[in-house]
């Protein structure tokens, strides 16, 4: 006979209390694109003139009620990399304008698109392709309750997650059988707080882990 698992469902904050947040979203990402446009013709130019593949990087990722949407970022790899969906430190298919992106995470800014687009929101888990959501449990896919962020929980905790990795004699699997189950089992700490003020406080501590390192 099978043994049937209970899930614990996950509560979500009241409908108002998310539609602030997206207010909160909508504001700050269109604003934030205004006044960051200098920086990204900036980067775009550097991006472009230092490696050919284009400026910036697409790719489907999984997301709110377990929808596919474009991600965007700004290119950091070779033209046509081949290999893991995860990159670990020292990957040298990483470009040098793109390690500093990447280190500084202005490579994720173009997600302010995404965010105002309503594809994604400024905190939230993040979003992975489908060869990794496909893996995910029944309560695991509760992520996908809310829309997925440019940071997030398991974002400020695993902010080392490519020295991890890099340390691994199997990435891959490294990634998906310790890694992503604490993540999510992080992210899905978020849900029941996902607030205005729960955002500011993450964005807050992200900003300050990316100066600090």
């Amino acid at each position: 006979m099978a043994v049937l698992t209970r899930v614990e469902a996950v509560t979500l904050p009241a409908k108002s209390v998310l539609c602030r947040k997206r207010i909160f979203d909508i504001v700050c990402s269109l604003l934030g694109l205004i006044i960051l446009s200098p920086f990204f013709l900036v980067a775009a130019l550097a991006v472009g003139f230092t490696s050919p593949g284009g400026v910036f990087f697409c790719q489907e990722r999984i997301g709110l009620k377990g929808k596919s949407f474009i991600i965007y970022k700004f290119r950091t790899m070779q033209k046509d990399n081949t290999g893991l969906k995860i990159t670990t430190a020292g990957d040298n298919r990483i470009t040098p304008v793109g390690r500093l992106l990447r280190k500084t995470k202005l490579d994720e800014l173009p997600q302010l698109w995404n965010v105002l687009r309503g594809d994604m929101s400024f905190v939230g888990p993040r979003p992975e392709v489908r060869e990794y959501t496909d893996l995910y449990t029944e309560e695991q896919r509760q992520i996908f309750l809310v829309r997925p962020g440019i940071t997030g929980v398991a974002s400020i905790r695993f902010r080392n997650e490519n020295d991890l990795l890099m340390a691994s004699d199997d990435p891959n699997r490294t990634y998906i059988e310790e890694i992503m189950p604490e993540k999510l089992r992080l992210d899905l700490t978020y849900l029941p707080h996902a607030s205005v003020s729960t955002d500011i406080k993450l964005i807050l501590e992200t900003l300050d882990v990316v100066i600090r390192t």
